[in-house]
């Protein structure tokens, strides 16, 4: 069931949720996800607002979904929520594509940003029977005719799974113009389509193919991430295959614009102490996330030079 709430302000922006404090849970604190239930964003927002719950940082905070447009309708209603101290959105590098793609009117910078949480490695996915056993014998027959060479990503223009293939071919010497991309509508449409051979390779956040790979179903030839993958001890990086790129999707937290510092200090501090728990630290690893947790003026940084890379390579592409 998708909770969506009325749009606009609300009445009480200018208290930033009660207690925190006096070490008490910090309450009223509520937690928006741009997409569907069941997606990457939802079991990010839904694992965080746990933790800070068994941890005793917060209590009765709200999750609620409002998907529509890649995150950008979710971007739309909190920069609407101007001054809610008490409202954050959980967010990544696919909203900020999206932003773009979806010519959005409401952008990154017009919020506050709070914290990077984590990062996951990206994966180069083919089907157990491809040709291809390496990343250079894959690359080689892309080099041949980009354009026939059909990649597959489990999100539209913008999203983390299109812009890996569009590094990836700038890396190797192709024109991100040439790639012909097919857009799934997430994992669960991707990975037939790389099981039937209807496209040369697919690219996604590695936790999608996992139970895959144990059945020897798909095989990966390499992650994007700076070092390798513990649950994917066989397949190499990138760079270990020759090819210098580092690729990491990621997920963070921004509230709305207009938060007074307080505001912005209980969101930091509530998720500080919830990245120290134990708690977390066991969520990590049984999702396979990397710790990439950040806040304030360095995630304010990251957040901007994410925003201009994007916003460069879609400009490029011609989609932004």
């Amino acid at each position: 069931m998708v909770a969506v709430s009325a749009c606009g302000a609300t009445a009480d922006n200018e208290d930033s949720g009660s207690g925190g404090g006096d070490g008490k849970p910090v309450t009223g604190l509520r937690l928006m996800v741009p997409n569907t239930p069941g997606s990457g964003y939802d079991l990010t927002a839904r694992t965080v607002t746990q933790v800070m719950q068994d941890t005793k940082v917060a209590s009765g905070v709200q999750v609620f979904n409002l998907p529509g447009a890649s995150g950008t309708v979710g971007l739309q209603r909190l920069v609407n929520e101007k001054g809610n101290g008490k409202m954050a959105m959980q967010m990544g590098l696919g909203v900020v594509g999206a932003s773009y793609t979806s010519k959005s009117e409401a952008t990154l910078t017009d919020t506050t940003p709070i914290a990077k949480l984590i990062e996951e490695a990206g994966a180069i996915v083919v089907p157990k029977n491809s040709p291809y056993k390496t990343m250079d014998d894959l690359v080689t027959a892309w080099k041949k005719d980009p354009k026939k060479f059909a990649v597959g990503g489990g999100s539209t223009a913008g999203g983390p799974d299109h812009l890996l293939p569009m590094q990836l071919a700038k890396a190797v010497g192709i024109k991100p113009k040439d790639v012909n991309y097919v857009s799934y509508d997430g994992g669960g449409e991707l990975l037939p389509a790389i099981l039937g051979n209807k496209i040369a390779f697919g690219a996604s956040g590695f936790g999608e193919f996992l139970d895959q790979v144990e059945a020897g179903q798909v095989r990966v030839l390499a992650v994007s991430s700076e070092k390798p993958v513990d649950a994917l001890k066989d397949a190499p990086t990138l760079k270990d295959s020759g090819i210098d790129l580092v690729f990491t999707n990621w997920r963070g937290i921004v509230a709305p614009p207009g938060i007074t510092d307080e505001q912005k200090q209980t969101w930091i501090d509530s998720l500080t102490t919830m990245h120290d728990s134990d708690e977390w630290k066991a969520q990590l690893e049984k999702n396979g996330w990397v710790d990439a947790f950040a806040t304030g003026d360095e995630f304010s940084t990251y957040l901007t030079e994410q925003d201009k890379a994007v916003a460069d390579l879609l400009a490029e592409l011609g989609l932004a």
